[in-house]
């Protein structure tokens, strides 16, 4: 059972979206503790065991024993991608919605969200790590553009919609190729398919980035430094998908010798906050997003109940 009766709440999915550090998870939880719900992450980190620390994974204690899907569900050895999320988390939310129980989807990494709401065949095309690793380093040695020339050689009609340093989308279309067909044949359909409300807690950018700023700073309290390490010490390097993350990439680079600990903090809160920007980008373009203003989590909760 959920608070929202038949005649007096048509929402059937919930959706607390928005930048990293923006409070996404506890206002979730209580969110969900006010509907008696459940929360399905939507974040391309979490999925994996043993990245805890550089990805602010949320303590049991901050779940509050409130069930969580889509967190450690795969070794970190594992590759990850939007059609292996769909395929696992789409049944979820399927099924909540079967037992009368409104999901809330909560996280910051939009392509997971999108899968989710909308009929998207990219998504189908899983991870070539191979190819990943290929064109990064391809950039790494020649340019982003280098790599943005072959995507207009073998799909230029992908590339006159993306910009050549917008490396990870130039990428990612390279390795829809690669499973044998081009991106720009794929027609979505971007009709939502479930009735949702969207939310994000709209903080001042100054704000935003003082919030990423400490997170980082307690990120190396906690031990980042020790985590990429043991990492390390179990076999994995750069080459791993989630090794590429940021703070994992900026460490691994540190203790390479590129740089002192400062420059890698400094360096881990910048690409945080250049990221962030990219997050408030996307979801600006999500129908049916909501922004609340920064207050108490009760009463963001309260406004979130009064709109659905």
């Amino acid at each position: 059972m959920n608070n929202c009766s038949e005649k007096s709440c048509k929402t059937q999915l919930i959706i607390i979206c928005g930048p990293t550090a923006s409070g996404k998870t506890a206002l979730a939880v209580e969110l969900a503790k006010k509907l008696n719900s459940k929360v399905i992450s939507a974040d391309s980190l979490y999925v994996y065991k043993g990245l805890d620390v550089g990805t602010a994974k949320p303590t049991n204690e901050e779940l509050c024993g409130i069930e969580h899907y889509m967190i450690d569900i795969c070794d970190t050895c594992d590759t990850f991608s939007v059609g292996d999320y769909k395929e696992i988390a789409k049944p979820i939310l399927q099924n909540l919605m079967l037992e009368n129980i409104i999901p809330i989807v909560c996280g910051g990494t939009g392509f997971y969200i999108n899968s989710l709401i909308y009929n998207l065949s990219y998504g189908e095309s899983k991870a070539n790590l191979q190819t990943r690793e290929l064109y990064m380093k391809l950039a790494e040695e020649k340019g982003n553009l280098e790599v943005y020339k072959i995507l207009q050689q073998k799909d230029p009609e992908t590339a006159l919609k993306l910009h050549h340093n917008d490396l990870k989308r130039v990428v990612r279309a390279l390795e829809i190729l690669d499973s044998g067909k081009k991106k720009s044949d794929i027609n979505d359909d971007m009709k939502p398919i479930y009735n949702y409300k969207a939310f994000c807690i709209d903080y001042p950018r100054e704000i935003l980035y003082e919030r990423i700023n400490k997170r980082v700073d307690v990120m190396f309290e906690n031990g980042l430094v020790d985590e990429v390490k043991s990492l390390i010490n179990s076999g994995y390097d750069r080459s791993f998908q989630c090794m590429q993350g940021i703070g994992y990439k900026e460490v691994l680079d540190y203790l390479d010798g590129l740089f002192d600990l400062e420059k890698c903090k400094e360096l881990i809160k910048l690409n945080t906050r250049h990221y962030a920007k990219r997050q408030i980008t996307f979801f600006k373009k999500l129908p049916n997003l909501v922004y609340l203003k920064p207050d108490k989590i009760e009463n963001l909760v309260d406004r979130i109940i009064e709109q659905i």
